[in-house]
């Protein structure tokens, strides 16, 4: 059994999305972020960086912060998405890692300003809402030459940044202007374990169509 604590955000439903998919037990544990609760004393004895999600693996006995470690975690503990070919599993880590460093953080700064502070700060708003459409042409350049961010076949880089991609809205993105990572997120998001995943903990949210 895995406790998941989480809360209805993009890197919350990375893990939900991924737990669905391998359709290992949890029970969730909702974190609202919007009361502070990711402060509490006894969350931040598990996640030291009071941010979700976090889990803790009843059967192993481990606990884990940050949603890339917790995919690579599960990945690995239940042996899906775990690539064969050498080659792909190195796109996995390239484009997981882009979605950590990049993907994540960026979009969330265009959120903050474009979404929540619009403006207050209109320096802020062209840098991140340009870096957000520069971040979609570089996925749109990769989705026109395969199916999926790591290769042929679908994976936690793609279950990492799909729910960042879902908030286009959020960032000013005209989804038409990218047509390939239009048909990706189209793709992911007629899956059964993502839309069961996207509304975690829940709140009865629906996917946006673009």
């Amino acid at each position: 059994m895995i406790d998941l604590y989480t809360w209805s955000t993009p890197n919350g439903r990375k893990v939900s999305i991924f737990l669905e998919e391998v359709g290992l037990e949890y029970e969730v544990h909702p974190v609202n972020i919007t009361k502070d609760e990711q402060f509490a004393p006894e969350f931040l004895e598990f996640s030291p960086n009071n941010k979700i999600p976090a889990i803790v693996d009843r059967e192993a006995g481990v606990r884990m912060m940050e949603a890339g470690a917790i995919l690579l975690y599960l990945a690995e503990k239940t042996d899906a998405f775990q690539p064969a070919d050498a080659e792909e599993h190195r796109q996995v880590m390239q484009w997981l890692m882009m979605q950590t460093g990049s993907v994540g953080p960026m979009l969330g700064q265009a959120h903050h300003f474009l979404k929540f502070n619009r403006g207050a700060a209109p320096y802020a708003e062209e840098r991140y809402g340009k870096e957000a459409r520069r971040i979609y042409g570089v996925l749109d350049r990769r989705l026109d030459s395969t199916a999926y961010l790591a290769g042929p076949n679908y994976g936690i880089a793609d279950i990492a940044t799909w729910p960042w991609i879902a908030r286009f809205e959020w960032q000013d993105i005209d989804m038409k202007k990218f047509p390939n990572v239009l048909r990706w997120y189209q793709d992911i998001a007629s899956r059964d374990a993502v839309r069961r995943g996207y509304d975690v903990p829940k709140i009865n949210a629906s996917i946006p169509v673009p």
